[in-house]
Parts: structure tokens; C-alpha cells; sequence
């Protein structure tokens, strides 16, 4: 059993720490599944922002141009909680793409340091009892959906939008039951 905490946090760092967990009881290693975990909740952030209008779709020109930059890096893509990732291979690990640029672990690690300071070892820890909690392959078929039953509750809609609520390790306990 964990300890029960909670922090005030918006869920992008959630969001990221919970999918670089899920990439590592998937077999990434720490450094790439820190890189992937960033990129999914980017990704889930852009996605958003465009369902609410509060981002544009990207003019064609500019999708192209993303486009041919990729190539030149030799991109690829992972298919992971629900979103494409592009990724490089860095020697013999891979890294997910932000744009054009990988997103380095250590950029990575930190952020989640500064976004949940002194309590990320717990809730680090909580995450991880629950994905060690179920097969790796239900594990990835509902990592996504487990996420939206933690996540921080805030005002739906714009009114939402990068606000703080409420995480807590309890309710992450309650789903390895």
C-alpha cells in the first residue's frame, strides 16, 4: 500500500509521467520511455488545444516543411496510448520527436522534478504499482483510459485549460484493487 498524498498539478506532467511508466513496463528503457512519455501528453495537449480552438491546425506549408525535416533525421513512428509518435533512433535507443527535435530524458526528468518537486518519488511509485498491478497487455490496451479515471479534475472545457487540480496516490490505489 502507498502512502496517501496529494498534490495540486495540471495534468500534463501527470499525463507524462504516467506514459513513461507505462513505456517502461512495456520494455523502453528509462531514458526512452521518459522521451515517449513527453511526447504523448504533447501530443494529447495539441489535440486538445484544437478541439477547443484554442490551437490552429498548422497551414500545409508548414506541416510539409515538419514533414521533410523528419526525413532528414530518418524518422519513424511508434504507435502508443492512442497517439503516433515520431521517433529517431540515438545510437541504440530511440528518442520521440517534438517537432524536429528529440525530447531528451534529462529535459524530461527535469520537468517532472519541477512540477512535482519533493513528492514525485511517491507518486513514481504509486504509478508503478499499478502498472505492475495487470498483464503488460492490458496494461497498453487501457493506459489511456486508466489516466482519464486519475487524472487531476479540472473545469471541462476552455475553462480548464491549464489549470491545477487535485492528484492524489489514493485513487491511484483504488484502481490495483
Amino acid at each position: 500500500m502507498i502512502r496517501v498524498a496529494s498534490i495540486e498539478i495540471n495534468r500534463a506532467p501527470v499525463l507524462s509521467l504516467w506514459a513513461a511508466i507505462v513505456a517502461e513496463r512495456a520494455g523502453l528503457s528509462e531514458d526512452e520511455s521518459l522521451s515517449v512519455g513527453r511526447a504523448v501528453a504533447g501530443l494529447t495537449a495539441q489535440s486538445k488545444g484544437r478541439r477547443l480552438g484554442l490551437y490552429k491546425q498548422p497551414p500545409a506549408s508548414e506541416t510539409e516543411k515538419l514533414r521533410g525535416m523528419r526525413d532528414d533525421l530518418d524518422a519513424r513512428s511508434l504507435e502508443f496510448m492512442h497517439r503516433t509518435i515520431p521517433i529517431i533512433r540515438q545510437g541504440s535507443e530511440i528518442r520521440a520527436l517534438s517537432k524536429a527535435k528529440a525530447i531528451e530524458p534529462d529535459s524530461v526528468r527535469r520537468y517532472l522534478d519541477t512540477k512535482f518537486g519533493e513528492q514525485l518519488p511517491l507518486f513514481r511509485d504509486a504509478l508503478r504499482a499499478l502498472a505492475a498491478s495487470m498483464p503488460v497487455e492490458t496494461l497498453l490496451a487501457t493506459a489511456m483510459d486508466l489516466y482519464a479515471t486519475f487524472r487531476p479534475t479540472v473545469p471541462s472545457g476552455a475553462a480548464g485549460w491549464g489549470k491545477r487540480g487535485t492528484f492524489d496516490t489514493g485513487t491511484i490505489d483504488v484502481l490495483r484493487t
